[in-house]
């Protein structure tokens, strides 16, 4: 199916896509907040410029998008328009995450990441329920985990930390 925008206007919606500040990364630093946890935000000097740093518990959580990162769940979809360039452009990105964890891994730093559809569409957890993981893994002991949507316990795939429903 061709694109329904013209290439112009698709480059003014695509220009217009955050990369700090999004909504689920605002939820969840109100929840933490909330939670009497304070972090830094969007520390340079570390490998991926993480979301939230606990410098504290040296403990770091990426918040990423299901698209952008190529997380396989049902929010995630590959554009049909230029194929090519966005299985890339996001297959670059995994590695890019992927080379970044293990950075900071190796630098002493925990890390957890929070995908999109655990906060969003119909897989979602309740919002508590990721607040309480996310404070659980700043103040624990964990080294590396991923909170996924709760459909990757349907389909066997590999989510890290599930919340007790």
């Amino acid at each position: 199916m061709p694109d329904v925008l013209s290439p112009e206007q698709r480059s003014l919606n695509m220009s217009r896509i955050r990369g700090r500040d999004t909504k689920p990364e605002l939820l969840i630093r109100r929840g933490l907040h909330a939670t009497g946890l304070r972090f830094r935000l969007h520390r340079r000097g570390l490998p991926g410029r993480p979301d939230l740093v606990f410098p504290r518990h040296r403990a770091i959580i990426f918040v990423h998008g299901c698209f952008w990162h190529g997380h396989q769940c049902p929010m995630f979809r590959l554009p049909a328009t230029r194929a090519e360039f966005w299985a890339g452009k996001i297959g670059s990105n995994s590695a890019r995450d992927r080379r970044d964890r293990e950075d900071l891994a190796a630098a002493g730093w925990r890390v957890l990441t929070v995908w999109e559809c655990s906060l969003k569409g119909p897989a979602r957890w309740p919002l508590a329920d990721v607040i309480s993981c996310c404070a659980a893994f700043v103040r624990g002991d964990q080294n590396r985990i991923e909170l996924a949507g709760a459909w990757s316990e349907r389909s066997g795939l590999k989510s890290g930390h599930q919340p007790d429903r």
